[in-house]
């Protein structure tokens, strides 16, 4: 891919360096766009050559460029050969670039970027993905909201790759939340309100019970017994809690569904409560299980009692706990997907749990723990609504819609939409996104509602709004012109810039597939947007020659598919009606 001139380039230096042409693909990259001058298109990096470059210097390097310069010629596909520092670098003929690279977008569709050559030794793998996972009664926050888009975002990206992807939320639904839970239901719970808001009466109810749990020592003993209860599968508490679950669960579903979310699967810690028992026996039958004064049981991963390296996996009640319930998950998870990877998204602040959990399940020995990750993320601060702290995540997205909605009406050239609520939706959720994927996901960043939603600059909000224009653009005139495209009339400096940067989808995609970072297609795709606003100034459709008007609509629808393949792909549904 880069529409086969990678390969191309690679058959060539093969030859020279006496190297298979597969050597080299991943060696040759495509070259960013400058503002100051026209770049050449690729470029080969000599050092990446050397396996040892340690020994040398610069203009060594430089000198191994120029000789192997020397040594190749341009073909049908190269029409010219330099040298830059320590690079040697290759301009692809501009009426090939331009043909092949606009057939190759409309051939490919929503796969353009995705049948490289860089992705050939890619095998297809069983891949699970564990994101979102709220607890049942507790604040569906903006911590979960991060867990939900960046999950969403990797799911989306391996099953583009071809992998077979299964996705979990799964729910923090057991756990002593839940004796108190039940507890403060009988106390301070009412039927009505669970059925009409049961997110909000729940967490009403749980504030209002742990208030009184600290006050008075019998709420916290009621609570305590109605979770042993629970553990024992006593039939009355399990009825409570099977209703708190799955009034619960339909709430989320339709949540989701606003976020373009979904889950193959609803599992819970619940799921795990025999199974974790049998975790504690396994790690009981090893040696592996300590009893400490308390009563608790724990698991010495260091060997020598440090303490930062004790995990206790079960109350001196004998109820578990979570990373029990964890390590019964994956163990289950295994036997029941056969996954080559599984990956949690939680932020940063589990980073330890998952470390002892894939420690714990390498002792119990299990070797496919070394294919369990863990990708952490930042916190976000200060997102609030104007009712104050942010309580739910449907806080956000009516807060989202209405701002949004507000943009949108005191902007005069915005059309009449038919469903403007949904538009406002979309057009404000790719803002959050981007918002939150422009930088690493393990950073800490400050939220700004003023911000997320401006038109112009890095935003969203820009990034909609070019693709429901250039969508207009081809509603317009599409009919009459996208019959033939005479690729001579793209040789505008514009014109070079956008071919030369759809040529670098495929790497783009590629380092996101490496890292797991949506970055760096955020970041593409707005230097793509910018592009071809610059681009719609200039070149004219309407009123030019049909022969240029037609190759720049060419030009621009394949700007519009590239441009939906990346939102798509970060969990944005692009607009196509202009705002």
């Amino acid at each position: 891919m880069a529409c086969g001139f990678r390969r191309s380039i690679a058959c060539q230096l093969s030859r020279v360096l006496d190297l298979p042409p597969e050597n080299l693909i991943k060696s040759i990259s495509a070259v960013p766009i400058s503002k100051k001058e026209e770049v050449a298109d690729f470029q080969l990096s000599v050092d990446s050559l050397l396996e040892n470059n340690n020994g040398h210097s610069r203009p060594d390097m430089q000198v191994q460029a120029t000789r192997l310069a020397e040594k190749l010629k341009c073909d049908t596909v190269v029409s010219e050969i330099s040298t830059g520092q320590g690079t040697v670098n290759f301009k692809i003929n501009r009426e090939l670039l331009t043909k092949t690279v606009l057939q190759q977008v409309i051939e490919d569709g929503p796969k353009y970027g995705l049948k490289s050559e860089l992705f050939s030794d890619v095998p297809q793998k069983k891949i699970v993905v564990e994101f979102s996972s709220p607890n049942v009664a507790k604040k569906f926050h903006v911590g979960h909201l991060r867990s939900t888009i960046i999950g969403n975002f990797i799911a989306n990206l391996k099953e583009a790759l071809g992998h077979q992807v299964t996705r979990i939320n799964y729910l923090g639904d057991w756990g002593m939340q839940f004796g108190l839970l039940g507890t403060g239901f009988q106390l301070f719970g009412y039927e009505e309100k669970l059925q009409s808001n049961p997110l909000q009466h729940l967490f009403e109810v749980y504030v209002q019970v742990n208030k009184e749990a600290a006050d008075d020592k019998s709420v916290a003993k009621s609570a305590r017994e109605f979770f042993q209860r629970l553990e024992l599968g006593d039939m009355q508490a399990l009825a409570l809690w099977q209703k708190f679950r799955d009034l619960s669960i339909e709430e989320y579903v339709r949540i989701y569904k606003r976020l373009g979310v979904h889950f193959d699967e609803y599992s819970g810690e619940s799921f795990y409560r025999e199974k974790s028992q049998e975790v504690l026996k396994l790690l009981d039958s090893k040696g592996l299980l300590q009893k400490t004064i308390k009563g608790t049981a724990v698991v010495d991963l260091s060997g020598n009692s440090d303490p930062s390296s004790i995990c206790t996996v079960m109350r001196s009640d004998g109820t578990s706990l979570y990373a029990t319930r964890d390590l019964a998950a994956a163990i289950d998870r295994m036997d029941k997907y056969h996954f080559d990877r599984m990956i949690y998204v939680t932020d940063k602040g589990q980073k330890k749990h998952f470390q002892q959990v894939f420690q714990l399940l390498q002792i119990m020995g299990y070797d496919w723990a070394e294919r369990c990750q863990h990708v952490p993320f930042g916190v976000v601060q200060g997102m609030k609504t104007r009712r104050g702290d942010v309580t739910f995540l449907e806080d956000v997205l009516n807060e989202i819609q209405l701002r949004m909605l507000q943009n949108m009406a005191s902007v005069k050239t915005t059309k009449e939409l038919e469903n403007p609520q949904e538009t406002a939706e979309r057009v404000g959720l790719a803002a959050l996104i981007i918002q939150d994927f422009k930088g690493l996901l393990l950073s800490d960043y400050q939220f700004s509602w003023d911000r997320v939603f401006q038109s112009r600059g890095d935003t969203g909000v820009f990034l909609q709004y070019t693709h429901a224009r250039l969508h207009s653009l081809e509603e317009t005139f599409g009919c009459g012109y996208l019959n033939d495209c005479n690729t001579a009339c793209l040789q505008e400096p514009q014109s070079v810039s956008i071919l030369q940067h759809l040529l670098r989808f495929d790497e783009v995609l590629y380092r996101s597939s490496q890292d797991l970072q949506p970055r760096h297609i955020v970041s593409y795709l707005l230097t793509l947007s910018h592009l071809a606003a610059v681009a719609h100034k200039t070149l004219h459709v309407k009123d030019s020659p049909p022969e240029v008007a037609g190759a720049r609509l060419h030009l621009f629808r394949a700007v519009r598919s590239v441009l939906a393949n990346g939102m798509k792909l970060l969990g944005i549904t692009p607009v196509t009606l202009t705002m």
